[in-house]
C-alpha cells in the first residue's frame, strides 16, 4: 500500500475558494474544522493548519500537490521510479554506499527522507555542473559564433 497520493490539481472554477480559504488560514489566529452534520468545532493543531496553508499557496500558484508520508520505506523498484533511474543503475547506487538502505529479509528498503535528501543533493550538483559548463563555454566565445550549415 502506497501512502504517496496522486497529485491534485486545482480547476481555475476554484481558484476563488482557495484564495479565500487561504486568506482565512493566513491569519494568525486559531483555526477550526465544522463538519456540515455537527455543530462541534474541532480546532486545528498549528502543524496542521501551517501544511494546509503550504497546499493552498501551492495550489493557488497553479502547481499540482501531493502529500507524502516522510518516514515511508520504498522499495528499490519505487524508489528508482522517484527519481527517474532504472531498478538496476538505483541497486548499484545504494551498494557503492551513495545512498542508506536497510534491508526487510532479503528485499533492499530506503526511507523516503533519504532518497529526497538524496535527489536534493544530486539535483544541486547537476546545477552546479551546468553553471560551471555555462561559463566554460562563455569563457571559450562559444556564444559569441554563429554556425551555419556547411553547403
Amino acid at each position: 500500500m502506497s501512502t504517496v497520493a496522486e497529485p491534485v490539481f486545482l480547476p481555475v472554477a476554484e481558484d476563488g475558494d482557495i484564495r479565500q480559504l487561504r486568506s482565512l488560514l493566513s491569519r494568525r489566529e486559531r483555526a477550526s474544522l465544522i463538519s456540515s452534520g455537527s455543530h462541534r468545532a474541532i480546532e486545528l493543531p498549528e502543524p496542521v493548519r501551517s501544511l494546509l496553508l503550504q497546499i493552498l499557496e501551492a495550489m493557488e500558484r497553479g502547481n499540482s500537490v501531493s502529500v507524502v508520508v516522510v518516514s515511508q520505506e520504498l522499495s528499490t523498484q519505487q524508489a528508482a521510479e522517484m527519481i527517474g533511474v532504472s531498478r538496476p543503475f538505483f541497486v548499484k547506487l545504494l551498494e557503492s554506499g551513495k545512498m542508506p538502505f536497510h534491508r526487510a529479509g532479503s528485499h533492499r528498503r530506503v526511507y523516503l527522507r533519504d532518497l529526497l535528501e538524496f535527489k536534493a543533493v544530486r539535483d544541486r550538483e547537476r546545477l552546479a555542473s551546468l553553471d560551471r559548463m555555462g561559463e566554460a563555454m562563455e569563457e571559450a566565445g562559444v556564444y559569441d559564433k554563429v554556425l551555419l550549415p556547411e553547403e
